[in-house]
């Protein structure tokens, strides 16, 4: 009897354990997937909701511009009848102006000389900066001010002050015995005027250098000495090739930002002249406006950004490509 009890008694158990398991953990097997289902959809509405805001401004204040300027670029636009599609003959144009012509020189010119001047005055900045010396954070927070103000609107009006007829800089001249007449007027001088004002927004390239200086080991510096190499050989064959990626970074981004300067030019250029006296200050951006908002050819002016586009891009690829001869980085690629 007690043997026939406990039998039945063991053979009933497995039975109780899974009714009670399954009363304990809810669904069966099938369910759990369904549920995990559910909450992957929840998760990705909650994610699709929060992002939304940014498709919202990608699409209308980009990506939406973008492909009407596209169109435009094709067109005959003044902003007030309905665009006319004239094919290339906006860029056929475009080639043959002699003020677009001149816009593109003075770009260029503004970018090969302001760019190179601007990256060497921040690395020689923070190569005193990178040396352990009182005052530091003093003379960072210095440094790096023009960076903060330079492209504002007043920082533009005062420097032309500056460069006006019997102005600050036309008594100093004086006082060195060249010749007396401001910047400003000199149609041969102000666009140096404006590479000046670039040069002297030095800071951001700057304090990117002084992160790139601190991350070159002491070791190899010291090494060096050992061997008998001097400062500039300790400069030429240890600090330059172990920033070079912050030089490249530095290099595209100034180059970039060169080809776009605007504000600083026209505020330069004077009032009741956009571009300058001459067109002595007529860079590529200040003639689009010049056109799509003066002149009503907002077709033109399309088809001019999107050449301005494709020009950076161009200029962007080549520099990633000359990287692999000049840029070490770490794990030895070039």
């Amino acid at each position: 009897m007690r043997g026939s009890a406990v039998t039945h008694i063991q053979d009933a158990a497995p039975e109780r354990l899974v009714k009670s398991s399954g009363a304990q953990d809810g669904p069966g097997p099938l369910a759990v997937p369904a549920a995990l289902k559910r909450r992957g959809r929840r998760e990705n509405l909650a994610g699709l909701l929060f992002l939304s805001p940014w498709v919202v401004g990608l699409l209308l204040l980009t990506a939406g511009p973008m492909l009407a300027s596209l169109y435009l670029a094709f067109t005959d636009y003044n902003l007030f009848d309905t665009p006319k599609w004239i094919g290339l003959q906006n860029f056929t144009d475009m080639f043959g102006d002699p003020r677009w012509q001149k816009s593109v020189r003075v770009t260029l010119q503004y970018v090969v000389i302001g760019t190179p001047l601007k990256l060497l005055l921040a690395l020689g900045v923070a190569l005193l900066l990178n040396q352990n010396r009182r005052g530091q954070a003093f003379y960072r927070a210095a440094f790096y001010a023009p960076s903060l103000i330079g492209a504002s609107v007043s920082i533009a009006i005062v420097w032309r002050s500056l460069f006006s007829d019997d102005a600050v800089v036309d008594r100093a001249q004086q006082l060195f015995g060249m010749e007396a007449g401001g910047w400003i007027s000199n149609p041969d001088m102000k666009i140096y005027s404006l590479v000046l004002l670039t040069v002297w927004q030095f800071g951001a390239p700057m304090v990117i250098f002084l992160a790139g200086l601190k991350q070159v080991p002491n070791e190899l510096y010291e090494a060096a000495e050992v061997d008998g190499a001097g400062t500039w050989r300790r400069f030429w064959n240890i600090t330059l090739p172990m920033i070079s990626p912050v030089l490249f970074f530095n290099l595209l981004l100034e180059t970039i930002h060169s080809f776009q300067v605007f504000g600083s030019a026209y505020i330069l250029g004077g009032q009741g002249s956009s571009c300058g006296p001459a067109d002595s200050v007529l860079v590529y951006t200040c003639y689009l406006y010049d056109q799509g908002f003066a002149n009503g050819r907002m077709g033109f002016a399309s088809a001019m950004a999107w050449l301005l586009l494709i020009t950076v891009g161009l200029v962007t690829a080549v520099l990633f490509w000359s990287q692999k001869r000049w840029v070490h980085y770490e794990e030895g690629a070039r």
